[in-house]
């Protein structure tokens, strides 16, 4: 799973054992060489899927990391693209590594998501692989918060992969994993907030809607689908509707 560039065993332990924002600071300068970072299918997918829906002006990367969402927003948005994320270290990489020729002004801002510091300034929001780190009673407020930073029609999208059944491998993993990050932050502090399997599409679809969005699935066909016959990706594309004439916009 680690190359030789990625972190070591005890790098890694060191990290788990840290606070979600000092363990990301530790591992920025390591972590594109682990299996943590956004797979390049994942954001192809993603840029071919919203590439129909706009022109886009302006994006914000939420979480962003090392800003790997921040180049598909590159290629998506015409004027300016914004990543924020709360690790100073993952934002030092992100300055270094994105930097678009001839494209949109990017900024890198230092700041939680959960209070995001930004007025309604943007067409499209995205993220990849963070809301793992989100505990559910959360999630309103993180949905309101990305809904006031839209302007009317802007868009807020996000994959979400179809999760492994109980009959493969990944399901007792993914149950493993969460069930080790319980344990670890039942006995240890700073807590390291990471459950693969709290985020759950039916309750994040009704979250969505309850903060004021109308939201949209779109197959990510690069993925295939399932037995069943149901994707094994999609993309969640919430929309904050036009404002009613005579209403004010919050």
């Amino acid at each position: 799973m680690f190359g030789p560039e990625g972190p070591s065993v005890r790098e890694l332990a060191v990290q788990a054992l840290s606070s979600v924002e000092r363990g990301y600071d530790l591992l920025a300068p390591k972590f594109d060489h682990t299996p943590f970072r956004t797979p390049d299918v994942v954001l192809e997918s993603v840029a071919k899927a919203l590439a129909p829906l706009g022109p886009f002006q302006d994006g914000l990367d939420l979480c962003c990391g090392t800003g790997a969402g921040a180049e598909v927003l590159a290629g998506l948005c015409r004027r300016s693209v914004t990543g924020v994320d709360f690790s100073a270290g993952m934002l030092d990489v992100a300055r270094c590594r994105v930097r678009p020729a001839g494209g949109p002004r990017v900024a890198w801002v230092r700041g939680d998501a959960r209070v995001l510091p930004f007025t309604a300034a943007f067409d499209l929001v995205v993220s990849f692989g963070a809301f793992g780190h989100f505990l559910p009673r959360e999630l309103p407020g993180l949905f309101a918060g990305v809904h006031s930073v839209l302007r009317p029609e802007g868009r807020f999208a996000f994959p979400v992969l179809a999760p492994p059944k109980p009959t493969q491998a990944g399901f007792w993993m993914l149950l493993g994993f969460d069930g080790v990050m319980r344990v670890r932050n039942a006995l240890w502090r700073p807590p390291f907030v990471m459950y693969y399997r709290a985020f759950r599409l039916g309750r994040v679809l009704g979250e969505l809607e309850r903060a004021g969005f109308a939201v949209d699935l779109h197959a990510l066909p690069a993925f295939g689908r399932r037995e069943d016959g149901s994707p094994r990706a999609r993309l969640v594309v919430a929309r904050r509707a036009q404002p009613a004439a005579g209403s004010v916009n919050s």
